[in-house]
């Protein structure tokens, strides 16, 4: 109707749009975005043990345990390495870290390779062979375990017999077991001090966590 109006006071068509809109073409306003709830802070301290088999590296007193359930088969827990070595570093005897086996279902060489990692640790070198293993993920298969068990000097006779055996199943189900009691879904997932963070997340979001647990010991 507007339209029709200009055009009988004789306003050119060429020309109708540019009158509607006042100064010309007026970019519409976005729509308003409903605000998003920031997730929830899980402050819930949960009971995670640390038992005698655990690989462990830091002291048994320092202030941050840091638990980890992983798998040596999981992209993203290969990922989040480089923040725990950094976290390592900058803590120092602050910071423990205990490795807990969850191997997931649809990752077929895990099972093996986490038991693979505690048959070295009884020989005392099961960070050795969790590094070895993350740096060839693709690689897994029990020919490749020996190598690497080979690589870093074990007795490579007693890490046959422990995986033919199947000494260390027990110790990677009781960790899967625990990890399910604790719904830590999916790998990696961390306790610190008790308080839950899953998945691999930036170095950022450690910090903050430990350096709230550190300054409320204080």
């Amino acid at each position: 109707k507007k339209a029709e109006a200009l055009l009988k006071k004789g306003t050119p068509r060429s020309n109708i749009y540019a009158a509607l809109t006042g100064k010309g073409l007026k970019k519409a306003a976005a729509p308003a975005q409903p605000q998003r709830k920031a997730p929830a802070v899980d402050k819930t301290v949960y009971k995670v043990p640390v038992g005698p088999n655990d690989m462990v590296k830091g002291k048994k007193d320092a202030a941050i345990t840091i638990v980890e359930f992983s798998e040596f088969q999981c992209p993203f827990c290969s990922r989040v390495n480089p923040t725990i070595a950094q976290i390592q570093k900058e803590y120092g005897d602050k910071v423990r870290v205990v490795f807990k086996h969850n191997p997931l279902s649809f990752h077929k060489d895990a099972p093996l390779a986490a038991e693979a990692a505690l048959a070295a640790a009884a020989q005392n070198k099961g960070w050795e062979m969790h590094d070895l293993m993350f740096k060839n993920q693709r690689a897994l298969k029990r020919p490749e375990l020996e190598k690497y068990a080979a690589e870093i000097g074990l007795n490579i006779t007693k890490f046959k017999a422990d995986l033919d055996s199947g000494k260390y199943k027990a110790q990677v189900a009781a960790d899967q077991k625990l990890a399910g009691e604790l719904k830590a879904r999916g790998t990696p997932h961390f306790f610190i001090n008790g308080r839950r963070l899953a998945g691999a997340q930036p170095y950022p979001r450690f910090k903050a966590l430990i350096d709230e647990m550190l300054k409320a010991k204080k």
